[in-house]
Formats: structure tokens, sequence, C-alpha cells
């Protein structure tokens, strides 16, 4: 989790898996990898004022949660013999009779072993069939019983407004529902990381809820929690949430049927989190920085880490590094990824996304004065240990 605090304001965008010796979101500094910076504010593409639930749809949607609780997953990173101090906690859902079920892709993601709790808190093994990092989803197989209860996914497209029932294990609780309306379709969290095209509702969802199901009013499976967005002031904050959205039609959920397991490109650099209110930086403002820093006339994406044995890494980029001036005394600034200029870390990622992962890109580099130009070969999230 990471925040961006103004006066009388707050804004975080929030992946909700929960770490368990925290017991709340991580705090990594962002990465080329993982979506852990402040993002502009989510921005939705049909979207219209909506009302709070009536009496009528609130028993409509209590109704639904006793079918679906029974379908619903607490998922945790621990193997199902051993799960007393877990990495991790997030949510899952069945799909069909032979116990595949979806999930958040960040909520299983490099995890060593994996089990699912069903509503009698039994415990059953987890393995993952198929995933997509870009868009946050991931199918795995869990070895429940046969009869165990499974949701169908919704053949029909969803509309604002629509009443949705959430299903989660937020903030450590097991298997509770929140409820709320669709506000939103096609909203972008306005982060090359975080998945696009997703539906936005009013629900409070927290951390733990992420993989969870989002269920319409016929009890049908409509989408899979990824993210939420904090907005407001401290003392009234506005919850949004978001998932992504499955139906009948799917072209992904077919896809890791099939056990496609797609990483998202990465090069291995980092930004520690006392830089994140540079994450997006304009011209003005890398300038105001750069008066402070020393980071030189040509607005760019800098970065504070390089992971050993990465594409960075092998390419020779060099961190930031300040003197005790607290001035750059060393460090690369990215200006192009292909040609295409980027202005801060934020478009470096959106660059770096654009392609797959085995694509070689050439960046444009200023070091020490000179303007280099760098070739390295894209490789997986899972083949970086950030």
């Amino acid at each position: 989790m990471s925040s961006l605090v103004r006066p009388a304001m707050l804004c975080v965008t929030v992946l909700l898996g929960i770490p368990a010796q925290a017991g709340s979101p991580a705090q990594p500094a962002p990465t080329l990898a993982q979506a852990t910076s402040p993002a502009a504010p989510a921005t939705p593409r049909r979207t219209t004022p909506t009302s709070d639930l009536t009496s009528a749809e609130e028993k409509t949607l209590a109704a639904l949660f006793t079918k679906v609780r029974p379908a619903s997953l607490r998922i945790e990173q621990c193997p199902p013999t051993n799960c007393t101090e877990p990495n991790g906690v997030g949510s899952a859902v069945l799909i069909s009779a032979d116990g595949l079920a979806l999930t958040a892709y960040h909520v299983i993601a490099k995890a060593r072993a994996l089990s699912a709790q069903t509503v009698d808190k039994k415990r059953y093994a987890v393995t993952v069939v198929g995933f997509d990092e870009q868009r946050d989803l991931a199918l795995v197989k869990v070895n429940v019983p046969s009869g165990t209860p499974f949701l169908k996914l919704t053949a029909t497209a969803p509309r604002v407004g629509d009443i949705q029932l959430a299903v989660g294990n937020g903030n450590g609780a097991f298997l509770r529902s929140k409820t709320g309306r669709l506000t939103a379709l096609d909203a972008d969290a306005g982060r090359a990381d975080f998945p696009p095209g997703t539906l936005e509702l009013d629900a409070p969802l927290i951390p733990g809820d992420s993989g969870g199901p989002i269920v319409n009013a016929k009890g049908e499976l409509a989408g899979i929690v990824s993210y939420i967005r904090l907005a407001g002031s401290p003392r009234n904050p506005i919850y949004r949430s978001y998932a992504v959205p499955v139906t009948t039609t799917n072209a992904l959920v077919a896809e890791l049927r099939t056990g496609v397991k797609r990483d998202a490109p990465q090069i291995g650099v980092g930004l520690a989190s006392a830089f994140l209110p540079a994450f997006t930086l304009d011209a003005e403002g890398f300038k105001l920085l750069s008066d402070a820093l020393k980071l030189g006339d040509t607005p760019g994406a800098f970065f504070t880490n390089v992971t050993a044995g990465s594409p960075a890494a092998r390419a020779g980029l060099k961190p930031l590094r300040l003197n005790a001036d607290q001035e750059r005394e060393s460090g690369d600034i990215v200006t192009e990824v292909n040609g295409k200029r980027v202005l801060n870390f934020s478009d470096f990622q959106y660059a770096v996304r654009s392609y797959r992962v085995g694509d070689t890109v050439t960046l444009t580099v200023l070091r020490d004065g000179k303007t280099l130009k760098l070739p390295l070969v894209l490789t997986g999230s899972t083949q970086i240990n950030n």
C-alpha cells in the first residue's frame, strides 16, 4: 500500500492482499513489476450518480450471501498442513464442479505454497493453472470434494447502478459480505501496473478482499476484486473498489483454462518510497526537484535501485545516489524507450508495459552529461526478485 497525502486530502490506491506479518497492506517501493505507489484518480469511461441501496435490495443481497458464501474461499500463502502463520491472505471463488477458482493474480504471486479454506474452514491444496499479471487475474485448482458449490459466470453485460455483492476476507475476517452498486464501467487506475478496464463500485472493500467475487443480483459472478481507491478527507473518506470483469464469453478466462501464464514485462528498477511524490512529475515539477537534487536540465525517469541479475543490471543502469548535501552524486536519467519520450517513472512504466516479455527495447539515458543508447531484453516479473 502507498499513499500521497495533501492537506485535508487523502488519496490511496491499494492492491487488496494482506501480508500476514504486518496485518496490513505492504509498503514496498514502486517498481516496474508491481503496483505500489500513488496513482492518478481512476478514470471511469461510463459513470452516473448512484443512490443508496433500498431495503428490498439489501434483503436480496443478504439472501444471495447465503448461497454465494459456500462457493467463496479464503486463500493463504502456506501449505494446507502448516498454515498457522501464512505469508499472505486473500480471497477467491469456485467457478466449476472440478475445483477451478478465480482470484487476483497478486494474491498468489510468487507464493511458495498455497492453501484454501472453504466455508466449513477445512483446508485444501491449491495449484496455479494460469494467470495474467497485467490483468491481475489468476485461475487456480483447489482440491475440494465433489459437490462443493460454485458460481456460474454471468452472460450479461453489467450496467452502472446494478447492485452487487462482494465476499472476502478483509482485514483477516472470514468470508464476510459487503454490498454496493456499480458506479462506473471500464475504469482505469492511471497506472501501468494496475489492471485496465475495471468495474468500479462503492462497496467499502479493504485489504484481504482481493480475489473475492463480485456477484450480481442473479447470483452470477461478474468480477474479481483487484484494488481500492480511498479519496476525500481523513474524516470523510470516499471508498471506491475495483474488480476485473468476467463473463461467460471472457477470452482471458478461456486462455487461463488452457494454462496460459503471462508475466508482465520488467527491467528490474525501482523507486524508493521517499521519492513517491516524484512518480508522476511533469517537466515543471522535474525542474523544481532538479534545482534541489541537481538532476540536470532534461526531465526524465530516475530510479533508486537496480535488482541484481535483472536486465537493468546487465545493461549497466545506474541508480540515483545522493551525497551528504542531498545532491545527485551519480545516477541515470531515462528520457526515451524505443524513441518514445518519458518524463517520469510513471511514463517509464507505461512504455515498458507496452511491450512483451522477450522484446528488446533501447533506452535513451543521460549519464554524466552524455547521451547513451542501452539495449536490453525484457524479462518476466517472476524472473526478477524485487
